[in-house]
């Protein structure tokens, strides 16, 4: 791993205030007031959201920007802790991943609808008719839209760390707590941090349904960019959909300024590489920050009373217990596979008891077979999308120079709901009577593909610079090249990518496959316009039965596709 000038904290701070304190001063000051801006009126009634609708005038999009970016940050922080948990147990714990990384599969397969249906009471209740309960309803429905391409991107970096770099850290004796933030937290960090940027932008294309939350016959809509774009599609407006276009474009481009290039240019120092004088990416926050005679002040600090507290909380030490084998089940295995396998059977049980007197086996083999149709659907999508897309990332990947450039592009593709494209598609279907199951199937990809674009490019800008002088010494090119050299170095990657993508792709369908503008309907035979068209009536057993068929598909291509992948790139692709 290689350093890098600007994103290390200096030995020696400043005696004079310098530009840099003013611009940290700044940065910090505009932070203080964003957060206190858009937490106001947390503690407001719910009434007070129906006295104030969501107005397509353009003054109003300044603070629908700001209330929907910290929603959605908040529920990337809950994302990396999720990560940070979840994914290490899985990784770390053999018989723990045989149920955590299947449980994770159904997770993400379940729509946001449902998430939505079955949470909101619960988040409603715990601040009973206030619009933070609202809130945090929101915020968890966001999490569900950015949490698995992270956790998924996690476990696979932990279970490809590099052999030599695991003897390296297990011959300077560290402990599990310090081998996992020296080794392993910085091995995964630059992976971590382009899926921390999809998570980002593809939340963009769940914040029209999280905004706008239904409980029974009742529907709260929070102020937000989801709800001005979910107000002017139902106001044919083509106004106000261009003007949020336009806002979406400066949001993403402040936070791609102000957090995700920052993110990029200090994770670029944890890259697994052995060649001195790479260029490295800069920016000029972090550079701000790590030069700030203040914010070096304030940092060391920080780690001094965290050093205090971890000092005092010590626990006295014991004689070394006998070290299990890798793998081995411990008691915190067992309890945690048990209270799982508990869990998925008292679902079964209360789904077949809830579907039992009104869903016919009729019903089921049609559900199914609506199931399928989008499953094929799905895989040919990801074929053609991989296709495109494993080419172009590895050709960015592999130039930082153009990653620059191509990042912020690339997020604000991935950030452009598909929903903002319903009017072409349905004025097109409808003026030239074309067939809905065909084209309304590339919006399932539409936010979705960019899972596969950047994780390769994750994957190609990891490959350690020595290994390419050694492809370009021996004069390896052309297909031997693509076969020998870079689709084997990406390969780990893309599986992560194309898994994600896959699961975003079942869920998007929801969305894509019953499309509408205005008054204009446009339906395609599929599980997704199912449940769409089950949501809008009311009907929760027809709700159920959809989201546990899309869910039973989603865990069946994974184990059955996904998982052999996977395998196949931990024992056969792994950097060592």
């Amino acid at each position: 791993m290689r350093d890098s000038a600007v994103n290390t904290f200096p030995a020696t701070a400043r005696a004079r205030p310098s530009r840099f304190d003013w611009i940290a001063v700044v940065l910090v000051l505009g932070l203080l007031v964003f957060l206190a801006e858009t937490s106001r009126g947390l503690l407001e009634t719910l009434s007070a959201l129906r006295q104030q609708p969501i107005s397509l005038d353009p003054s109003h999009l300044p603070e629908y920007a700001a209330r929907t970016t910290l929603r959605m940050l908040a529920a990337l922080g809950l994302s990396l802790l999720f990560t940070f948990t979840y994914a290490t147990w899985a990784a770390k714990s053999r018989r723990a991943g045989r149920v955590l990384i299947p449980l994770l599969d159904l997770l993400q397969s379940v729509p946001i609808l449902g998430f939505i249906s079955v949470t909101v009471v619960f988040f409603l209740a715990l601040v009973p008719g206030r619009v933070l309960g609202a809130e945090l309803a929101a915020v968890f429905a966001i999490f569900t839209s950015q949490a698995w391409n992270m956790a998924f991107s996690f476990y696979q970096s932990l279970r490809t760390v590099p052999v030599e770099l695991q003897e390296a850290a297990q011959s300077f004796g560290l402990t599990p707590w310090s081998r996992f933030w020296r080794l392993e937290v910085p091995f995964a960090m630059p992976a971590l941090t382009w899926n921390m940027m999809m998570s980002m932008s593809g939340g963009w294309f769940f914040v029209v349904a999280a905004e706008a939350i239904s409980v029974g016959h009742t529907t709260i809509t929070l102020p937000g960019m989801g709800a001005y774009i979910a107000t002017a599609i139902a106001a044919q407006d083509l106004r106000a959909i261009g003007l949020a276009i336009l806002a979406m474009l400066g949001v993403i481009l402040l936070y791609d300024q102000l957090l995700f290039r920052p993110l990029v240019a200090w994770s670029d120092q944890y890259r697994f590489e052995q060649e001195p004088g790479t260029v490295a990416p800069r920016s000029w926050v972090l550079e701000a920050l790590t030069r700030s005679t203040l914010m070096v002040g304030f940092y060391r600090r920080l780690m001094y009373v965290l050093r205090r507290i971890a000092t005092a909380v010590k626990r006295p030490a014991i004689a070394p217990s006998v070290r299990l084998p890798p793998g081995y089940p411990t008691r915190l295995d067992w309890i945690g596979t048990a209270i799982l396998g508990v869990l998925v059977v008292l679902c079964l049980l209360e789904a077949i008891r809830f579907l039992g007197p009104h869903i016919g086996l009729g019903e089921i083999a049609h559900v199914l077979g609506l199931g399928l149709l989008t499953g094929l659907r799905v895989l040919a999508l990801i074929a053609i999308a991989s296709l495109v897309w494993v080419p172009v990332g590895i050709w960015v990947g592999l130039s930082p120079r153009l990653a620059r450039i191509v990042q912020p592009v690339a997020q604000f593709l991935a950030a452009f709901p598909a929903n903002l494209l319903f009017p072409v598609a349905v004025y097109a279907i409808v003026r030239w009577k074309l067939d809905a199951d065909v084209w309304l199937s590339p919006l399932m990809i539409l936010g979705t593909q960019w899972y596969i674009l950047f994780n390769v490019i994750a994957g190609a800008s990891a490959i350690p610079t020595e290994m390419r002088h050694v492809t370009r010494n021996l004069e390896v090119r052309g297909w031997a090249w693509w076969h020998r050299f870079a689709l084997p170095a990406v390969f780990p990657y893309y599986v992560t990518g194309a898994l994600t993508a896959s699961g975003g792709s079942w869920n998007a369908s929801i969305v894509a496959e019953a499309a509408s503008w205005g008054t204009e309907h446009v339906r395609a035979t599929g599980l997704g316009s199912y449940i769409a068209e089950a949501t809008t009536a009311g009907d929760f057993h027809r709700i159920v039965l959809g989201i546990a068929v899309m869910a039973g598909f989603v865990i069946g291509v994974n184990r059955f596709l996904w998982r052999p992948l996977y395998a196949l790139a931990e024992r056969k692709y792994r950097m060592t």
